[in-house]
């Protein structure tokens, strides 16, 4: 008597299929998880706003642009929330309500700019997510998202607070902010989002069930 393997259906086929497909939808849990980063993070962006003062007097004057290596504390919300929900829009989401919390908390830069900035920093974190087709979460992802956001936020502060600066502080701060995003916004929240998975906090994400590769 001779033995054969079943064949698949296509029913089976497909359900297997659904399977392995990225589910990109939004969950509620995906929301309040990704609204309570924003919000935490809103919270750190206005204490930096005023923690900021002291370097930024430090640097200022050893040379003029190097004031954007204090900007990756504004930057890390975006990276960080993309790295725990691993769905699109999160990068901008979470960036964005952060903004919103320190601008309604009150900070010096006024609301409507510093919301603004939000959704620009967020967008430059969500650039290099989206490159990867929101299917890689390594270090080096993230840290190329900090890296984005880190450009997105200084060109924008150029336009903004820096106009007409001269050829000099345009690199050295474009150059600052970018290393500052990649480093703080980009690697460390890498490291956190690794810390937070290793605790158990985000089983019900595949940030939490999985141990990226470097």
């Amino acid at each position: 008597m001779s033995t054969t393997t079943p064949t698949p259906t296509p029913a089976s086929a497909g359900a297997s299929a659904v399977r392995t497909k990225p589910v990109w939808r939004w969950r509620v849990v995906d929301i309040v998880v990704a609204s309570v980063i924003g919000v935490a993070a809103g919270l750190i962006f206005m204490a930096w706003g005023v923690g900021y003062l002291g370097p930024k007097a430090l640097l200022e004057p050893l040379l003029p642009g190097m004031q954007g290596l204090l900007d990756g504390p504004w930057l890390f919300a975006g990276v960080l929330g993309a790295l725990i929900i691993r769905k699109p829009g999160a990068a901008i989401y979470t960036e964005l309500l952060a903004a919103v919390v320190s601008a309604l908390v009150g900070n010096q830069w006024g609301g409507l700019l510093t919301i603004e900035a939000g959704l620009v920093q967020g967008l430059g974190a969500e650039v290099i997510f989206l490159l990867f087709f929101y299917k890689r979460w390594s270090l080096p992802v993230a840290v190329l998202a900090g890296a984005g956001a880190g450009i997105f936020g200084a060109l924008n502060n150029m336009v903004f607070w820096y106009a007409g600066s001269d050829a000099a502080f345009t690199i050295v701060y474009l150059a600052s902010s970018i290393l500052s995003g990649a480093v703080i916004a980009g690697a460390l929240s890498w490291v956190l989002a690794r810390g937070l998975a290793a605790t158990g906090a985000l089983n019900r994400f595949a940030s939490g069930r999985t141990v990226e590769r470097i």
